[in-house]
């Protein structure tokens, strides 16, 4: 538009204002975003004139990715459907994960409980009471073995949902698929395996930080090599968002995550072109559905401008943003929970119009306890309606060129970029980590999100408006009473029956290799499975050779 267009525009938008403030008939608000980000009444041609379209926008599949990573959008592929799933023993989940292919998954996305996240075998005590309670339980191959039985691997794509032991879960996988004559160059999927955000966010963490990164590096190196298919980090914005951000913080937290990521496996001495492509990334989609969209729009924008113009690939793959997308859990409510699929379509439909290439849609009862098979399968028909009867698949990105989401998205790209410059000052993630940045914003923004709740500034439907006094009508999942029993049974025989001499030399080579810094301990960790490794033993062994971290308070 030229000037006297945009001069035009301006004499049009200030006419509109006086007459809305003259009718007298507008509420007083507040209008804002989930993150409290102010809106205007109306976006026209003067909020995106300073966008310049090839350079900020473009076509899609065409550099920076604004409008999508792909030029054909869901017209070439559909987004996969793939749901977050485990709990209890790998029998039930492995039954679990067969029901949903035939629902209509065509990924597995593995949840494992607690004590696997932080690296204990469950017949240890800090296992107690813990036992497939948030995710399923493994311990050795022969758990992962049953978890994956008759499951297809070399034609799906797998997902786990793993952290500091992440290097040797996703051995276990390797071996266990390897045992079944698949080989490692044909697993596709993606290993969360990022460390930084649960040091910032979800506290998940078992070694220090720099020995935390020396591992991740690790496997980012041995993807590069020997697993073309296998994305080795999945960067998660999920938790991030789900500690109390806001949608610019999440953003910008995860994309400096990312960053610190490619930083390390530089300095291995590791080509930028050789793992870049192989970063993956997870984002929360919430409630507020155009502040999403321009988030997942901007993302796209500023890593691929990261990529390309500060670390210099020359790969167009290296600057692609690909990533999957979980609903906003914090987002449900134990209050009318029917109401949670409402929310979830919303922003299912938002991470859809955002350009995801995977989503996992919550379950209505994930308030009140892990889904049951009725709550799934109507998270898993929610994608599939969004997919079939919306339309929102017939063109690619349908709101590229709305003035109010090119502001957002560029609005939201300034506000990243100034967070990036508050952590550098600091010196880095790390850095920033140890002197409580993130917790402090995080806190910051988490209590004013509450203090509008309380102050009924923002409107949940069934918490602070519109409530009912009803019972519960949702059947409760409920998990085999003998899994545990069976699980620990199999956990003894294994270390009982396992070549003791030939575990006891594989754990020796993995542990001095643990200490050499120039040793890439991947290939021993799988050797060290093979010769009946269980999860907790090498975690263990690391937390003799790197210690433990402790959390830090901040105030």
């Amino acid at each position: 538009m030229g000037n006297d267009g945009l001069e035009r525009a301006r004499a049009l938008r200030t006419k509109y204002d006086e007459a809305v403030v003259q009718e007298g008939k507008e509420l007083a608000g507040p209008f804002m975003t989930v993150s409290s980000r102010p809106i205007d009444r109306l976006y026209d041609p003067t909020d995106v004139a300073d966008i310049d379209y090839e350079r900020d926008i473009n076509l899609p599949g065409e550099y920076p990715y604004t409008r999508g990573v792909h030029r054909t959008g869901y017209r070439g592929k559909p987004w996969t459907i793939r749901m977050f799933s485990g709990f209890g023993s790998v029998e039930e989940t492995n039954q679990r994960y067969k029901d949903l292919l035939k629902t209509g998954n065509n990924g597995l996305s593995v949840a494992f409980d607690m004590p696997t996240l932080m690296g204990y075998d469950h017949d240890d005590q800090w296992a107690e009471g813990e036992f497939g309670s948030c995710g399923v339980a493994v311990d050795s191959l022969a758990d992962m073995e049953i978890l994956l039985r008759d499951i297809p691997l070399d034609k799906i794509t797998t997902s786990m949902t793993i952290n500091s032991p992440a290097p040797v879960v996703w051995a276990l996988f390797i071996a266990a698929a390897e045992k079944r004559g698949i080989p490692r160059t044909k697993l596709a999927g993606t290993l969360q395996n990022d460390i930084l955000k649960e040091f910032i966010a979800q506290n998940e963490y078992i070694y220090p930080p720099a020995h935390s990164m020396r591992l991740v590096t690790d496997t980012i190196e041995f993807a590069s090599k020997e697993m073309p298919l296998w994305n080795p980090v999945s960067v998660s914005g999920y938790h991030i968002r789900e500690a109390g951000t806001t949608a610019a913080q999440e953003l910008a937290f995860t994309l400096a995550d990312g960053e610190e990521y490619v930083k390390w496996a530089i300095a291995r001495g590791m080509d930028i072109d050789s793992f870049a492509g192989r970063i993956s990334f997870f984002f929360n989609s919430h409630n507020d559905f155009f502040e999403e969209v321009a988030k997942f729009r901007a993302a796209r924008r500023i890593w691929a401008r990261l990529m390309r113009e500060k670390y210099g690939a020359k790969n167009p793959r290296s600057w692609l943003m690909r990533f999957h997308t979980q609903t906003a859990g914090v987002s449900l409510t134990e209050q009318q929970p029917e109401v949670n699929l409402v929310r979830v379509a919303i922003q299912a439909l938002a991470a859809v119009m955002g350009g995801t290439q995977s989503l996992h849609t919550d379950a209505m009862d994930e308030a009140i306890a892990l889904p049951s098979d009725k709550a799934a399968r109507l998270a898993v028909r929610t994608q599939q309606v969004i997919l079939h009867e919306s339309g929102v698949v017939n063109t690619v990105d349908p709101l590229g060129g709305s003035y109010f989401v090119e502001r957002l998205t560029t609005d939201m790209e300034n506000d990243v970029l100034k967070v990036f410059g508050e952590i550098e000052a600091l010196g880095g993630v790390i850095p920033a980590i140890e002197r409580g940045y993130f917790h402090r914003e995080t806190v910051e923004s988490s209590a004013r999100f509450q203090r509008e709740v309380e102050t009924r500034d923002r409107i949940i439907v069934g918490v602070n408006e519109y409530q009912l006094q009803e019972p519960l009508e949702i059947p409760i999942l409920q998990f085999d009473p003998e899994g545990e029993k069976r699980h620990l049974a199999r956990l003894k025989a294994w270390k009982a029956d396992r070549d003791q001499a030939g575990w006891s030399a594989a754990m020796a080579k993995l542990e001095a290799a643990s200490r050499e810094e120039a040793t890439n301990t991947m290939p021993l960790i799988i050797d060290a499975v093979n010769a009946g490794a269980t999860v907790g033993e090498v975690c263990n062994m690391w937390r003799k050779v790197y210690g433990e971290y402790k959390e830090q308070v901040f105030v």
